[in-house]
């Protein structure tokens, strides 16, 4: 799960990047964290997506989760 203190432990990196560089130990971690990030935004995404339903031509509503396979 990706908690307000991790995204904000993502911005420091960031930032001390740009500023002086990082160690390899915070290199790591930046990586980890962004990797943990990515998953969880792509997750979400996939839930959102799989709660909606398509109303098609034919009159028929279709749930997109359970056309494509959650």
């Amino acid at each position: 799960m990706m908690t307000q203190e991790k995204i904000s432990r993502i911005n420091e990196l960031y930032h001390k990047m740009k500023e002086s560089g990082l160690t390899e130990e915070e290199k790591r971690e930046q990586a980890l964290l962004r990797q943990e990030f990515r998953d969880a935004f792509r997750g979400n995404l996939r839930s959102q997506l799989n709660q909606i339903d398509v109303l098609n031509e034919d009159g028929s509503v279709e749930n997109l989760g359970e056309k494509y396979g959650k």
